[in-house]
């Protein structure tokens, strides 16, 4: 899916698919709390915000553009993944806010004590499983782009270290 009306520095580029890659295994670390344990579960949630706001930020130039072009003339794709982006940030909140609200450990050890909420503690679960289902979703608008940025970013340098040491051998 051809999502970017804004086009990206190589560096930019790079950035946003290691961005994505931390945020995507630090998401997937952070929904099942038993086998990592509570405490990292909730620390790397909170790193997870700061990661969020760079990725936010980076794709400023994108999000105001089709902010600005949304009610005009937009194409479908670019229309369903801004929707899409929008309601990942309000569950992206919802799902920060809960967990700051629930929170045994981080908060506790900022000297930060907050009463149990239980209600909040099974609106943090189901922001999570949509928010999962919404990143699948996600992921899979953006799997061309996933795939091209790794080739070319990725496979494509690695490859290329091997090819030239191959030249290389065969000048000697």
């Amino acid at each position: 899916m051809t999502t970017e009306v804004i086009k990206n520095t190589p560096v930019q580029t790079k950035t946003k698919l290691w961005l994505d890659v931390v945020l995507f295994i630090a998401f997937l670390i952070t929904m099942e709390p038993h086998p990592s344990g509570l405490a990292i579960h909730e620390w790397l949630s909170l790193a997870m915000v700061l990661t969020m706001i760079v990725h936010l930020l980076l794709s400023w130039d994108w999000i105001t553009e089709i902010s600005r072009r949304f009610l005009g003339k937009l194409g479908t794709q670019n229309r369903i993944n801004y929707i899409l982006n929008w309601l990942l940030f309000f569950d992206g909140t919802l799902l920060i806010v809960s967990g700051v609200l629930i929170s045994e450990v981080a908060l506790p050890a900022m000297g930060i004590q907050l009463p149990a909420r239980f209600a909040w503690r099974r609106l943090h679960d189901l922001s999570a499983n949509l928010g999962l289902l919404m990143l699948g979703i996600h992921t899979a608008l953006h799997w061309s782009w996933i795939v091209n940025t790794v080739n070319r970013y990725v496979l494509k340098p690695i490859l290329g270290l091997f090819s030239s040491k191959q030249k290389k051998d065969a000048v000697i």
